[in-house]
């Protein structure tokens, strides 16, 4: 299988080539030339499978020889062994046909894991048969940080270099990243927020030269194309335990870089019935006003209680404009160009194609905190308040109550005591026994300004030789 780039330019790259690269040359993100297709008969025959033997059904064809079966399927027992539910990706029945879908078993409480286990299992493979040595330089608005370091921290071929934005993260997610102790591991806390992080690693990957010669840049967050293949899989395993294919099933996402639904429109694509994909969004909602009202104007990010959503510079968009306008390359970099200047507008037809599947919803932090009160008081179930503004969102865009609505359990609540709390719930919730000591742990982190040539500076001369 090849992939290409989303602006056109460059020579399409193999697997192994694009999960070691991040940005293609030209700034866009990769993406296959073309979706493996699979049967109405073929997905119904992966019924009784496991998760793991599900995820070997689903990324065997975007990997296309690049591994063997067997060490594909080796690779995908060992991503999923500390999962600490035996389904890996429960579904919780929360009301009329509606769903939760809880993605945070992982190591590390969030469903980054689901793909970052994967990925630090991938790269340790590809890395040892190259005899390869690269550098890790990633961006988290919270959770992405600490399940990259968590996949990838015993890999002897990497450094690990973590932004996030300084005192923006939960104390929980902060404290996840940086109490992990390794000579390879790094996290920088940088003044600014999520979006000056993401552009610090773009800019990084767009000019390499503060590197030793002997390493190259690879990616952990959803520009790299494994987080995205990855994350399709639990989109056929929840339509498949809740009737699909025969039944489509609707998916409510909370939203803020968008990788993980547009995992769910590869699915759709894919041949998994799907009626709809709610973009969930909070106050920094511009995903919800670029489907609802064509406003993809950049504003002002607000704190807020949910901050894995602070973002207003979603990369994988991207990704689904590339399908939206046909593969035009040239298109796409103009309309990038266009969002960098903070305002773009898509054609009615590409806006019309995004609504045959797409709806969209904004919950700020009071909807949010009032959710997570009432269904603690009524099913005693503790939301996250990502979490919480998904199943919001899946209310108020539900088209009908025959379809099974699925909302993605992002994130443990008690990876955010403080949202919970202000709900009215009375103590901290209780993390994982893995976890219970996280806050007697030491922390190692250094605080940067959010200037290019300090950042890499820092980079250059704290790489393991």
């Amino acid at each position: 299988m090849e992939y290409i780039s989303t602006r056109g330019g460059g020579e399409p790259k193999s697997f192994e080539d694009v999960i070691l690269t991040g940005l293609a040359p030209d700034g866009g993100l990769y993406v296959p030339r073309s979706l493996p297709q699979f049967s109405h008969e073929e997905i119904a025959s992966w019924s009784g499978l496991s998760y793991q033997q599900l995820a070997l059904k689903v990324i065997t064809p975007f990997v296309d020889g690049a591994i063997s079966e067997s060490d594909l399927e080796q690779l995908i027992e060992k991503s999923y062994v500390d999962f600490r539910h035996q389904d890996i990706a429960p579904l919780v029945k929360t009301g009329d046909n509606e769903w939760i879908l809880e993605l945070f078993h992982g190591p590390t409480l969030a469903f980054k894991d689901f793909a970052l286990q994967f990925l630090g299992n991938l790269l340790d493979y590809t890395l040892g048969k190259r005899q390869q040595k690269v550098v890790i330089m990633g961006a988290t608005s919270g959770d992405t940080g600490s399940a990259a370091i968590e996949g990838c921290r015993r890999c002897e071929n990497i450094d690990i270099f973590i932004l996030h934005p300084y005192q923006r993260v939960s104390d929980v997610q902060r404290r996840q990243m940086t109490t992990v102790q390794a000579d390879n591991i790094h996290n920088i806390a940088l003044h600014g927020n999520f979006d000056d992080c993401q552009n610090m690693v773009k800019a990084s990957f767009s000019d390499q030269s503060f590197l030793p010669d002997s390493r190259q840049l690879v990616a952990v967050n959803s520009i790299n194309w494994a987080r995205i293949m990855a994350q399709i899989v639990y989109y056929f395993w929840a339509s498949l335990r809740l009737g699909g294919p025969d039944q489509a099933v609707s998916f409510s996402v909370p939203t803020g870089n968008f990788g993980d639904i547009f995992a769910g429109y590869l699915a759709h694509k894919m041949g998994l019935p799907i009626k709809q994909l709610v973009i969930a969004t909070n106050q920094n909602d511009i995903l919800h006003r670029c489907i609802s009202d064509n406003d993809h104007t950049t504003r002002p990010l607000e704190q807020s209680l949910a901050p894995s959503m602070d973002i207003m510079i979603s990369s994988n968009f991207e990704r689904l404009l590339f399908d939206l306008y046909n593969h035009d390359g040239a298109v796409i970099a103009q309309l990038m160009n266009d969002a960098k200047a903070g305002s773009m507008q898509l054609s009615n037809s590409a806006l019309d194609r995004a609504r045959e599947l797409f709806t969209s919803f904004r919950c700020d932090d009071s909807g949010m905190i009032d959710l997570i009160r009432t269904t603690n008081r009524d099913i005693d179930y503790l939301l996250d308040p990502h979490t919480a503004i998904g199943l919001a969102a899946a209310r108020a865009c539900r088209e009908d109550t025959n379809t099974p609505m699925v909302t993605l359990a992002t994130a443990h609540p008690a990876k955010f005591p403080e949202a919970v709390k202000k709900a009215g719930y009375p103590r901290d919730p209780d993390l994982p026994n893995h976890m219970a000591d996280l806050f007697d742990r030491k922390e190692h982190f250094t605080v940067l300004d959010n200037v290019q040539s300090e950042v890499q500076h820092f980079i250059a001369e704290n790489i393991l030789s």
